[in-house]
Protein backbone atom coordinates (compact mmCIF):
# COMPACT_ATOMS: atom_id res chain seq x y z
CA UNK A 1 0.00 0.00 0.00
CA UNK A 2 2.99 2.60 0.39
CA UNK A 3 4.11 2.16 -2.72
CA UNK A 4 1.35 2.80 -4.01
CA UNK A 5 0.75 5.92 -1.83
CA UNK A 6 4.09 6.90 -2.82
CA UNK A 7 3.87 6.64 -6.93
CA UNK A 8 0.61 8.71 -6.16
CA UNK A 9 2.15 11.69 -4.09
CA UNK A 10 5.26 11.57 -6.89
CA UNK A 11 3.45 11.67 -9.73
CA UNK A 12 0.97 14.15 -8.36
CA UNK A 13 3.78 16.47 -7.60
CA UNK A 14 5.80 15.97 -10.74
CA UNK A 15 3.07 16.57 -12.80
CA UNK A 16 2.68 20.13 -10.60
CA UNK A 17 6.02 20.98 -11.20
CA UNK A 18 5.54 20.57 -15.03
CA UNK A 19 2.54 22.53 -14.62
CA UNK A 20 4.26 25.42 -12.63
CA UNK A 21 7.40 25.70 -14.39
CA UNK A 22 4.91 25.78 -17.94
CA UNK A 23 3.11 28.64 -16.05
CA UNK A 24 5.67 30.96 -15.65
CA UNK A 25 4.46 33.79 -18.17
CA UNK A 26 8.00 34.95 -19.19
CA UNK A 27 10.36 32.07 -19.46
CA UNK A 28 13.22 34.27 -18.46
CA UNK A 29 11.23 34.46 -15.00
CA UNK A 30 12.06 30.90 -14.53
CA UNK A 31 15.64 31.98 -12.98
CA UNK A 32 15.36 34.88 -11.71
CA UNK A 33 15.83 35.55 -8.03
CA UNK A 34 14.91 39.22 -6.18
CA UNK A 35 15.96 40.39 -2.99
CA UNK A 36 16.66 37.80 -0.35
CA UNK A 37 15.52 34.97 -2.97
CA UNK A 38 18.61 32.99 -3.44
CA UNK A 39 17.45 29.92 -5.78
CA UNK A 40 15.50 30.67 -8.91
CA UNK A 41 12.58 27.91 -9.52
CA UNK A 42 15.04 26.73 -12.32
CA UNK A 43 17.56 25.80 -9.95
CA UNK A 44 14.89 24.15 -7.82
CA UNK A 45 13.48 22.37 -10.29
CA UNK A 46 17.07 20.75 -11.43
CA UNK A 47 17.70 20.31 -7.56
CA UNK A 48 14.40 18.17 -7.58
CA UNK A 49 15.58 16.69 -10.71
CA UNK A 50 19.05 15.96 -9.12
CA UNK A 51 17.84 14.94 -5.71
CA UNK A 52 15.37 12.59 -7.00
CA UNK A 53 17.33 10.66 -9.92
CA UNK A 54 19.98 9.87 -7.55
CA UNK A 55 17.87 8.68 -4.53
CA UNK A 56 15.43 6.76 -6.69
CA UNK A 57 16.88 6.43 -9.96
CA UNK A 58 20.57 5.81 -9.06
CA UNK A 59 20.30 3.97 -5.72
CA UNK A 60 16.98 1.60 -5.99
CA UNK A 61 16.55 1.75 -9.96
CA UNK A 62 20.26 1.37 -10.52
CA UNK A 63 19.94 3.68 -13.47
CA UNK A 64 23.37 4.87 -13.05
CA UNK A 65 22.56 8.39 -12.94
CA UNK A 66 25.46 10.66 -11.69
CA UNK A 67 25.08 13.81 -9.39
CA UNK A 68 26.66 17.18 -10.18
CA UNK A 69 24.60 19.17 -7.12
CA UNK A 70 26.67 22.17 -7.50
CA UNK A 71 25.63 22.75 -11.05
CA UNK A 72 21.79 22.46 -10.23
CA UNK A 73 22.37 25.48 -8.56
CA UNK A 74 24.65 27.74 -10.96
CA UNK A 75 23.65 26.53 -14.02
CA UNK A 76 20.90 28.96 -16.05
CA UNK A 77 18.81 29.54 -18.60
CA UNK A 78 17.85 26.13 -19.42
CA UNK A 79 14.68 26.17 -21.82
CA UNK A 80 11.49 26.08 -20.43
CA UNK A 81 11.73 22.46 -22.50
CA UNK A 82 14.12 20.95 -21.23
CA UNK A 83 13.17 21.80 -17.95
CA UNK A 84 9.83 19.84 -18.89
CA UNK A 85 12.15 16.63 -20.53
CA UNK A 86 13.81 16.49 -17.23
CA UNK A 87 10.53 16.59 -15.24
CA UNK A 88 9.24 13.22 -17.68
CA UNK A 89 12.08 11.44 -17.71
CA UNK A 90 12.29 11.37 -13.87
CA UNK A 91 8.47 10.38 -13.60
CA UNK A 92 9.50 7.62 -15.90
CA UNK A 93 12.10 6.37 -13.61
CA UNK A 94 10.09 6.76 -10.62
CA UNK A 95 7.61 4.63 -11.68
CA UNK A 96 9.61 2.40 -13.01
CA UNK A 97 11.96 2.17 -9.84
CA UNK A 98 8.66 1.99 -7.34
CA UNK A 99 7.01 -0.31 -9.50
CA UNK A 100 9.73 -3.07 -8.56
CA UNK A 101 9.80 -2.38 -4.84
CA UNK A 102 8.54 -4.99 -2.30
CA UNK A 103 7.40 -4.53 1.59
CA UNK A 104 10.61 -6.28 2.12
CA UNK A 105 12.49 -3.18 0.66
CA UNK A 106 10.26 -0.48 2.21
CA UNK A 107 11.59 -1.87 5.65
CA UNK A 108 14.99 -2.48 4.17
CA UNK A 109 17.82 -0.06 5.83
CA UNK A 110 18.58 2.11 2.88
CA UNK A 111 21.53 1.51 1.19
CA UNK A 112 22.95 5.00 1.99
CA UNK A 113 23.68 6.87 5.29
CA UNK A 114 21.99 10.44 3.90
CA UNK A 115 21.38 12.12 7.58
CA UNK A 116 23.84 10.76 9.45
CA UNK A 117 21.91 7.86 10.87
CA UNK A 118 20.39 4.72 9.25
CA UNK A 119 16.70 4.55 8.14
CA UNK A 120 14.27 2.14 5.98
CA UNK A 121 13.99 2.64 2.20
CA UNK A 122 10.04 3.56 3.25
CA UNK A 123 11.09 6.49 5.40
CA UNK A 124 13.64 7.69 3.24
CA UNK A 125 10.71 7.78 0.48
CA UNK A 126 8.61 9.51 2.46
CA UNK A 127 10.99 12.12 2.80
CA UNK A 128 11.35 12.29 -0.48
CA UNK A 129 8.06 12.83 -1.16
CA UNK A 130 7.72 15.52 1.39
CA UNK A 131 11.27 17.23 0.20
CA UNK A 132 9.57 17.29 -3.57
CA UNK A 133 6.34 19.16 -1.83
CA UNK A 134 8.25 21.65 -0.19
CA UNK A 135 10.13 22.95 -3.15
CA UNK A 136 7.73 22.56 -5.43
CA UNK A 137 5.53 25.07 -2.83
CA UNK A 138 8.34 27.58 -2.98
CA UNK A 139 8.57 27.37 -7.05
CA UNK A 140 4.91 28.07 -6.91
CA UNK A 141 5.48 31.24 -4.48
CA UNK A 142 8.51 32.15 -6.76
CA UNK A 143 6.30 32.28 -9.74
CA UNK A 144 3.45 34.18 -8.29
CA UNK A 145 5.57 36.80 -7.06
CA UNK A 146 7.50 37.21 -10.29
CA UNK A 147 4.65 37.40 -12.46
CA UNK A 148 2.88 39.99 -10.51
CA UNK A 149 5.97 42.10 -10.55
CA UNK A 150 6.37 41.82 -14.30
Amino acid sequence: MLIETLKSLFNRDLNKLKVEIESYQNENQIWAIDKNISNSGGNLCLHLMGNINTYIGAELGKTGYIRDRPLEFSLKNIPKSELLSKIDETIIIVNDTLDRLTHADLEAIYPQIVFEKEMTTGFFLVHLSTHLAYHLGQINYHRRLLDIAS
